[in-house]
Parts: structure tokens; sequence; C-alpha cells
């Protein structure tokens, strides 16, 4: 008897744990999920018509980008700046086309041309579980 409470029990903690980790899954892949980096229309700030768009790398509580997500034109450069917050930082494309060096000193910047259309999404690779996402969305001059 005393081994089938502890086997119920066991059963029951390992089903537990299952479930608790399911709930992790979109915050652990970047791209997935409600969260995911591409965010909502009504979250994208418009640069467009700009020719360089800054974006600060440990903004707010030093675990974010501000903007996180920006609505480009092709051709547009992107600047991210580190604020010194958050401790080290990197940028890093999901789809693995630009990454950053990962940096903590206040000043580093990193830039990159956009000139194909499409959504580019990026993490912070050791702050992506904690929302540290952001994109790019390059339009052709067409789709205005």
């Amino acid at each position: 008897m005393r081994d089938s409470s502890r086997r119920a029990l066991l059963a029951a903690a390992g089903t537990a744990s299952a479930t608790a980790l399911a709930g992790c899954v979109d915050a652990v892949l970047p791209g997935s999920g409600s969260d995911a980096a591409g965010g909502s229309a009504d979250d994208r700030v418009d640069r467009t018509g700009e020719a360089t768009v800054a974006v600060a790398v440990g903004a707010d509580d030093g675990f974010s980008y501000a903007p996180a997500h920006v609505r480009v034109d092709a051709g547009t450069t992107v600047v991210w700046e580190w604020t010194g917050k958050g401790g080290g930082h990197d940028v890093y494309a999901v789809d693995g086309s630009f990454a950053s060096d990962l940096v903590a000193e206040e000043g580093h910047t990193f830039e990159r041309a956009f000139e194909t259309p499409g959504t580019h999404e990026y993490v912070c690779t050791p702050h992506q579980t904690r929302g540290m996402r952001g994109s790019v969305e390059v339009v052709s001059p067409d789709d205005d």
C-alpha cells in the first residue's frame, strides 16, 4: 500500500511539472506564441521616411528595446545603442541573419541596413525569456 501511494504521489508531481513546463514553451522559443516579436500593428512605431532609426538596448527596466517594434522603409539603417542597464545584451535575429556581440557597456552601438521587405524578428539571447524581443518591419515604397 505504501508503494502505491508513493507512485501516485510521484505521478501527480510529474503531471504537474509537465503542465507547468508546457506553459513555458512560448516564452522560450522566439517567434512563437502571442508574445512573438512581431507584435501587433498597434505596437509598431512608424519610422518610415527616416534614413536612420535608433533603438535603445536595455531600455526602461533594463530588459527591453525601445521602441521594440518599428516599421521602416527598405534601405533604412537601424542603429541599436546600449543604455548600460540590465547587464549584457545582444541583438540576435531569430532567423540567424544578423547578430551583435554580447555587450554591457553604455554607448556601444550595432547597426544594420534593412533592404528586404518583411518582418525581421530579434531577441536578446540572455533575456528573451524576460520578454526582451523586438522586430523591424520593412516595407517597400509600393506598400505605403
